[in-house]
């Protein structure tokens, strides 16, 4: 496997990102693509569409399910994110999206509800500003050269991860966000670790 993060070349990561549909596929985790449809489709729509932005008790537990189906799979976390209180998670996340400029900010409104770590947080933020946030992924977080190999899920592990990610998509061009970066490697990688490639 070549080493994507390396190039600057953008035919290399066009490939990966173009890869990444095929790559869910295959993963063999049942609704996984459904839900992979539903988060980079239907839930920013939604969220684009409410006057002031935010996501539901129903949302932040598909997006949950998302992640987890996507990466690996914590029942006890699911079980957490469904324990909060529907007015809460609006609250929180209308909260993070009113200061979704500082990252420290948005991150730990969100990290503030039951179950909900930077990696959950960030995919909330993710489904609403593509252009500033990645979805924080172990797989993706391996490949980046200049981070630690050992991925530690906390909010300045985080921060570092979404700025490279962020200077990654300026240099390839103005059609690519963080979050896209984000897939392509992703997919470059197949997929979640051990997933069939």
């Amino acid at each position: 496997m070549t080493d994507l993060w390396r190039t600057d070349d953008a035919e290399p990561w066009r490939d990966a990102l173009d890869a990444y549909p095929g790559v869910i596929a295959r993963q063999g985790v049942p609704r996984l693509p459904e839900l992979d449809a539903w988060y980079r489709l239907a839930l920013p729509a939604a969220i684009g569409t409410r006057p002031s932005r935010f996501v539901t008790h129903e949302e932040l537990v598909r997006t949950t399910e998302w992640k987890m189906a996507r990466g690996v799979w914590r029942q006890r976390n699911l079980v957490l994110v469904r324990s909060n209180d529907p007015a809460t998670v609006e609250d929180a996340s209308r909260q993070a999206y009113e200061v979704i400029d500082v990252p420290t900010k948005s991150v730990t409104c969100l990290t503030a509800l039951a179950g909900v770590g930077p990696a959950t947080a960030s995919a909330v933020l993710a489904a609403a500003a593509p252009d500033r946030y990645p979805f924080f992924d172990e797989v993706v977080a391996r490949q980046v050269a200049e981070l630690s190999p050992d991925v530690t899920f906390t909010l300045p592990y985080y921060r570092r991860y979404a700025e490279l990610l962020l200077q990654r998509a300026e240099r390839l061009g103005a059609a690519w966000t963080p979050a896209l970066v984000e897939r392509a490697l992703w997919a470059h990688a197949g997929g979640k670790a051990g997933a069939p490639a």
